[in-house]
Order: C-alpha cells, then structure tokens, then sequence
C-alpha cells in the first residue's frame, strides 16, 4: 500500500502525516508513507492542502482533518 500525504509542511500536513502513520500502525498494515510537498505533484490531486493519497486515489483534502477512525476507514477502503 502506497500513502501519499500532501502540503508545503504546515501545521496541519504535519498532523496529517503522524495520523496516517498512527493509523497504519493501528491497523497493523504495510504501507509506504511519503510525505509530498512539490506543489507541482500536489496539484495532480487537488489544490486544497493537506491531502491524503491513498493507493493513487485521492481519499481527503483541506480542512478539518479527519479523525483517526474516519482515516482508518479510508485507508481500509483501499486494501
């Protein structure tokens, strides 16, 4: 499983980033997270930040960020 979080490195993407680490390792899962701060590659998925990829789908963009069951849910969805 691939899992792209999305932002310059605000705030908000760096929460982001440790949510989608917490879940994975709550969902015992094997996944690569990489963090994407190209503006150019972010725009391939959205224009509003944080985002999360997940497995080349865009699952969450902007703001409020999900909570760590609704981002366990999402990433479930994908395997």
């Amino acid at each position: 499983m691939e899992i792209k979080v999305l932002g310059p490195g605000c705030a908000n993407c760096v929460k982001l980033e440790e949510l989608a680490k917490t879940a994975i390792k709550e969902l015992a899962m094997d996944a690569k997270i990489e963090k994407v701060s190209d503006i150019r590659e972010i725009m391939k998925y959205t224009m509003s930040t944080p985002g999360l990829v997940v497995n080349g789908k865009l699952k969450h963009s902007g703001k409020p960020l999900p909570g760590i069951e609704k981002l366990k849910a999402m990433i479930e969805e994908e395997v």
